[in-house]
C-alpha cells in the first residue's frame, strides 16, 4: 500500500478530477459529500494511514480500502465504450483525470470488502479512526512495542494483525514478520521477553521497509506481482523454507490462513490444524 500510494502521488497529484463513475453503490460508504462534488476539483496530495489510501482533493478526501480482493488498475487512457458490468474483476469506480487517464477500483469474489469514502477529514472513516500507530513511522519504537503487547492475553500472530493495534501489517506481512524474527504465531503476546519484543520490533521494521523498497517505481499492475515474489513464507505452504529448508505449513481458519515454518519458529513441531490450536505433543 506504500508503494502504490507513491505510484498514485507521482501520477494524480496537480491533476484535476473530470468525474467518478460509480458501478458498484455497495462500495460507496459515505453520501454527504456526495462523490460527485469530487469533479472539477484538483488531487493536491497522497498519503496513507495503514491500509486506507487518501487522495486530498482540494480539501476533500477519497479514501479507499482495498480489502482483500481489491485492487486498483491504472489507465494512461480511460476507455470511452460504457463500462460493462461482471466479468472475473468487477469494476466498482472508475475515476476520470482531466488529461484523459485515471484508475479503475476493481474486486475479485464473491465477498465483497472494497470501501469508498467521501470526506471532510480522514477521522471520519470509522477504520481510519481507530488506527494503532504505523510501523513504518519513525515514531514506532521498541518501548513503543513494549508497551503494545505487555500483558496482552493475545497471541502475537492476532495481534499483528488488529489494525487498531498496529496499523498496516496485516495477515502475509505478519507471516514474513513472524518467520524473521523465529517466534510461532501462536505464542501469547503477555510472554515476551525485553529481547523477544526488541528482535519482533526490528523484524516489523525490516520486513516492511524492505518490501517497500522492493516495490518502489513499479507500476501499479506489477506490485502485487512484486509483492508474492518477495514473500518467504506466507502463501507457499509445502514449499521449501529459504532459511532451513524444512516444508512450510499452514494452519487455516475459517475465512484466512497463516504460513509458518516449523523449524525456525516451533522448534520443529508442526501447530495443528485448528482455531485456537496448541503446538502437537
Amino acid at each position: 500500500m506504500e508503494a502504490l500510494t507513491d505510484f498514485l502521488r507521482e501520477r494524480v497529484v496537480g491533476h484535476a478530477i473530470a468525474r467518478t463513475d460509480v458501478l458498484a453503490i455497495s462500495a460507496l460508504k459515505t453520501y454527504d459529500p456526495p462523490v460527485t462534488a469530487l469533479g472539477g476539483l484538483t488531487v493536491t496530495g497522497a498519503a496513507r494511514h495503514g491500509k486506507f489510501l487518501d487522495l486530498d482533493v482540494d480539501g476533500l478526501h477519497l479514501v479507499i480500502h482495498l480489502a482483500r480482493a481489491g485492487w486498483l488498475r491504472w489507465r494512461d487512457e480511460i476507455p470511452s465504450r460504457p463500462v460493462r458490468p461482471g466479468g472475473k474483476n468487477p469494476l466498482a469506480l472508475r475515476v476520470h483525470l482531466d488529461d484523459g487517464s485515471g484508475f479503475d477500483l476493481t474486486e475479485a469474489g464473491t465477498k465483497k470488502g472494497l470501501a469508498v469514502y467521501v470526506v471532510r477529514d480522514p477521522a471520519e472513516v470509522p477504520g481510519v479512526a481507530s488506527l494503532g500507530p504505523d510501523p513504518l513511522d519513525g515514531s514506532f519504537t521498541t518501548a513503543v512495542l513494549a508497551g503494545i503487547v505487555g500483558g496482552k492475553r493475545a497471541q502475537i500472530k492476532g495481534l499483528l494483525r488488529d489494525q487498531k493495534i498496529i496499523a498496516g501489517i496485516g495477515n502475509a506481512y505478519s507471516d514474513e514478520v513472524l518467520h524473521v524474527a523465529r517466534m510461532s504465531p501462536f505464542k501469547m503476546a503477555s510472554s515476551l521477553t525485553e529481547d523477544d519484543v526488541a528482535t519482533l520490533h526490528e523484524a516489523i521494521v525490516t520486513t516492511l521497509r524492505d518490501a517497500v523498497e522492493r516495490s518502489r517505481g513499479l507500476e501499479a499492475q506489477d506490485l502485487k506481482g512484486e509483492k508474492k515474489t518477495g514473500l518467504r513464507v506466507h502463501g507457499r505452504t509445502g514449499q521449501k523454507c529459504p532459511v532451513c529448508g524444512d516444508t512450510i505449513r499452514e494452519v487455516s481458519f475459517a475465512d484466512s490462513s497463516l504460513q509458518y515454518c516449523p523449524t525456525c519458529q516451533t522448534g520443529g513441531k508442526p501447530l495443528a490444524d485448528r482455531r485456537m490450536s496448541r503446538l502437537l505433543k
